[in-house]
């Protein structure tokens, strides 16, 4: 009888812990690491995938309230639980998408419409291309202010604060 209650208690209190931690949406530590990964949170991807199921909780039994459809749709990494997931868009929108559909490769969408890609990262420097707004974009180097992008064949420096799926503070090289 004693053990079947404290079978009972642990179960109670698990499940406490776990709609605890799935339900939790206050501040992120920049200093956080991943339980499973052990990799800092939160951090970018990108979806590996030309689809993606986004899920109300972390397994397949969840209900999926939609589907991303462009591959390479940056996101941000906010938690994880197993082989899950936890993301957010540039529009705050998030959900648990499953690990086998992302991937490490940065990117980044242009949020400015027809974005100079220039040559240095100066505001004077020669023009190369223009990016229409929502172009998603591989993220390479980064120095405070400017970021260097690519897409389509075409490359240059962009403001940080013309793309989204960086962040402010972050440095790349």
């Amino acid at each position: 009888m004693r053990a079947r209650l404290r079978g009972r208690a642990f179960l109670a209190i698990s499940l406490l812990f776990l709609i605890g931690a799935l339900s939790w949406t206050g501040p992120v530590l920049a200093e956080e690491r991943g339980r499973v990964t052990n990799l800092p949170l939160p951090r970018y991807v990108s979806l590996k995938a030309a689809e993606g199921n986004v899920r109300r909780g972390p397994s397949l039994s969840h209900r999926i309230d939609w589907v991303y459809t462009r591959r390479g749709v940056p996101l941000q990494i906010t938690a994880e639980f197993g082989h899950w997931r936890q993301v957010r868009d540039r529009d705050g929108a998030g959900g648990w998408v499953h690990y086998s559909l992302l991937s490490g490769v940065r990117t980044v969408i242009v949020d400015q419409d027809m974005l100079p890609l220039l040559r240095a990262p100066r505001p004077e420097a020669e023009v190369l291309a223009k990016a229409e707004a929502g172009v998603i974009a591989r993220l390479g180097e980064c120095s405070i202010d400017w970021c260097r992008i690519s897409a389509d064949g075409a490359s240059g420096w962009v403001p940080k604060t013309a793309i989204w799926g960086v962040d402010a503070d972050e440095i790349r090289e």
